[in-house]
């Protein structure tokens, strides 16, 4: 198993080790809020263009799968509960009920398997990193235009839930692969060290 970002700086207490989870859990449920903010409505689409799916991904990256995906379901409870941490500051449970649902809780899915993937070292080469964010991306169009296109119909969800997103999505890959493996280049960092 290799170090996730977030293992080098855990400490070894057992108590503190807890607390800077929890924190790590709720300050990636707040950037993801934020990153939903910057969004951009299509007026011929439900589902709005957002900084959420490359917050997801590469904070799954930086946390591992289950600090990852933990993350991703506080932010969903925090917005079930009505926070207006959803796109265009939305709150509500209405909303994971809604058009965008599917690709709510895609993110979760994706944010476990990138995470996932992160600890078998995927993050620390840019082709692995490639592959890692395209799945995962896969996994949040696979859950969210299903879900869409069992509201609107699926020609009509791969039309307006697929395709407008996948230019933006390609670029925030290339983000991601351009950040983290760079990232353990400076570390010094780019074998399994975690004896697992």
């Amino acid at each position: 198993m290799y170090l996730t970002y977030a293992d080098i700086f855990r400490p070894n207490h057992r108590q503190y080790a807890l607390v800077y989870d929890i924190v790590l859990v709720i300050v990636g449920s707040v950037l993801i809020a934020l990153s939903a903010q910057l969004s951009i409505n299509l007026p011929f689409s439900p589902v709005p263009i957002t900084g959420q799916t490359f917050a997801v991904l590469f904070i799954a990256a930086l946390f591992g799968s289950r600090r990852g995906s933990a993350t991703v379901l506080a932010y969903l409870a925090e917005g079930a509960a009505g926070m207006p941490v959803f796109a265009n500051g939305m709150g509500g449970a209405h909303v994971l009920v809604g058009p965008t649902g599917g690709y709510l809780i895609g993110f979760v899915l994706a944010a476990f398997l990138v995470g996932w993937l992160a600890e078998k070292g995927w993050d620390r080469r840019i082709v692995t990193t490639i592959i890692a964010m395209i799945f995962g991306n896969l996994v949040i169009y696979a859950v969210g235009v299903t879900w869409l296109g069992a509201m609107i119909g699926y020609n009509q969800a791969f039309t307006f839930g697929l395709r407008p997103f996948i230019p933006g999505d390609l670029v925030k890959i290339l983000v991601a692969t351009a950040l983290l493996p760079a990232g353990w280049k400076l570390l010094g960092k780019s074998g399994p060290t975690t004896g697992e």
